[in-house]
């Protein structure tokens, strides 16, 4: 006799404590599939069998304790494509746009006809003022390279690159300002009171002077965390604007001519001057062929409209490699055909016999004359704002 038994069993239900203020418990209900008890037969061909993958199905809902069962919306709050590969490409080729250390032609600002060797003065100056000034001085370096860029460059140009740097700044200043001298030793001092070696108490300060200026729970800011912090905060923020305004308003050439200017008394000592600067012309022009190939290939991607959610990681992953090697493999072609460009054109290796041709007439005498008595009086305050500003 054919003995074929089924059987069927219930959900099983598990009830867990719900994390609202209202306290109801969150039901969840297992679903699973029917047993089959085999039977003692042999001929069991005639059962229809389908292979499918069997899926554990979970559903959860908010119940109190009446038995009443509404759907939470709990699941709304939860982020979705926070880390999206179509928003990261996006967010790559919009960055990329603007133009990043590349040479803006128009509209021509009082910044283009200045001396390159003047602007690369203002560099130098810009890099060292910062680590040896007051607090004061390089909180009012910050302002006045923000509302020079703001004058400067187009609007969309400044308003990437200040929200960018300033944002870097920022993260560094409460990182060093929290960590520098935030943890308190948990040492104690050694030296005994002035009372028990029979010397007078230390007189309180006067003036209400204290080493600590915030406590944020175990963190604290002191004075020193504040030095560091601002120090390198304002050091971030001047040589990343300062050197995009100068790339910003002055040609390759002209600061290719500046630096062989600077650097021709090292010629004498064996340097390879010709050499330094043609590298540097050529860096220079490189630039605007990476951000191009960045911002190209993934405008690309995203207009092919790839679906990310019916991919698996590892295919998202094999798509960003592709991404990578497709930007080295055009940059290599475009090296190649500088390369051929200049054999073409007589460059056989020797720097000192190829003429290159640098711009430096593009400047006037008198925004000369008022960039370099600005320089001198930055140079002046920075020295004398320790005595003056206490």
């Amino acid at each position: 006799m054919h003995c074929t038994h089924w059987r069927t069993h219930s959900p099983t239900t598990a009830t867990f404590p719900s994390l609202s203020s209202y306290h109801h418990p969150f039901k969840a209900v297992f679903f699973k599939h029917n047993h089959f008890s085999p039977s003692y037969s042999t001929s069991v061909s005639h059962l229809p069998l389908t292979h499918k993958t069997l899926r554990p199905t979970i559903r959860c809902t908010a119940s109190d304790g009446a038995g009443a069962a509404d759907t939470g919306d709990w699941h709304k709050w939860l982020p979705r494509n926070f880390f999206a590969p179509e928003k990261v490409l996006k967010s790559i080729s919009g960055a990329a746009a603007s133009p990043i250390c590349q040479y803006i032609s128009s509209p021509a600002t009082f910044l283009h006809s200045v001396d390159p060797r003047i602007k690369l003065a203002w560099l130098v100056t810009l890099v060292i003022v910062p680590a040896r000034a007051h607090i004061l001085m390089r909180g009012g370096l910050v302002v006045y390279l923000a509302l020079l860029s703001v004058w400067i460059l187009p609007r969309r140009v400044w308003m990437d690159q200040l929200g960018r740097v300033a944002l870097l700044s920022g993260i560094l200043f409460i990182m060093l300002g929290l960590g520098a001298d935030g943890v308190p030793p948990a040492v104690q001092s050694r030296t005994p009171p002035p009372s028990l070696m029979g010397l007078p108490n230390l007189p309180a300060s006067l003036e209400g002077y204290s080493y600590l200026i915030m406590k944020l729970g175990p963190l604290q800011l002191t004075r020193k965390g504040l030095s560091v912090a601002t120090t390198s905060a304002s050091l971030t923020f001047t040589i990343f604007q300062s050197a995009s305004l100068c790339l910003a308003t002055t040609t390759p050439e002209q600061l290719a001519f500046a630096l062989q200017w600077f650097l021709l008394p090292l010629a004498h000592f064996g340097a390879p001057v010709s050499e330094v600067i043609l590298t540097l012309l050529l860096s220079l022009r490189f630039i605007n062929m990476v951000f191009d190939e960045v911002r190209i290939v993934a405008l690309g991607i995203v207009s092919r409209r790839i679906n990310w959610q019916q991919l698996t990681v590892m295919e998202t992953i094999d798509i960003f490699f592709t991404y990578i090697r497709r930007i080295f493999k055009n940059l290599f072609a475009h090296a190649e055909q500088i390369t051929q460009a200049m054999n073409v054109r007589g460059f056989r290796g020797d720097s000192k016999s190829h003429k290159i041709y640098f711009s430096s007439e593009s400047s006037t005498p008198m925004a000369n004359i008022v960039s370099l008595s600005c320089l001198v009086g930055l140079m002046g305050a920075a020295a004398f704002s320790e005595y003056l500003l206490v």
